[in-house]
């Protein structure tokens, strides 16, 4: 299993920072690289929510499926995806400080196809630089608003 952990401090209250990360209806406005969210479900947030996520990836559009499973206001949202070979178990975390909020994403990818298992190690510098710029550009927009 690979683990990939990305914080920063954002200059925002908690519920904003939880809101944000945790409304799946603004990804497409918070994040330059999402182009579309679909839902799959009727749920629109919390545990069970399940939506499938375009983004743009080396210049290409991949779409992916997440789930929403676990959802505790104003402290952690994990999505979970399974793709390509791997799942791909994803966590946001914000936790108060003094001069705002820290917000943690754990990403674990856990490859159980041998192609993954070669592949992934090759691409977790690309990912975790696809990550900095979602969570860069997350922090923008709280301390925008």
């Amino acid at each position: 299993m690979s683990r990939t952990n990305v914080s920063l401090t954002i200059q925002a209250p908690v519920e904003m920072v939880f809101e944000v990360v945790s409304t799946i209806d603004g990804f497409v406005d918070r994040c330059s690289a999402i182009t579309k969210v679909e839902y799959l479900t009727a749920q629109r947030n919390g545990v069970g929510t399940r939506f499938r996520e375009t983004r743009v990836v080396n210049g290409r559009e991949s779409a992916t499926e997440l789930e929403v499973t676990e959802y505790v206001q104003n402290d952690r949202v994990r999505m979970v995806a399974d793709q390509g070979g791997t799942i791909w178990d994803t966590v946001f975390v914000v936790k108060p400080t003094e001069s705002g909020t820290e917000l943690t994403l754990t990403m674990d990818a856990k490859a159980y196809k041998f192609a993954a298992k070669l592949i992934n190690p090759l691409i977790k510098g690309m990912v975790k630089k696809f990550i900095v710029q979602d969570m860069e550009e997350l922090k923008a927009y709280c301390e925008s608003q």
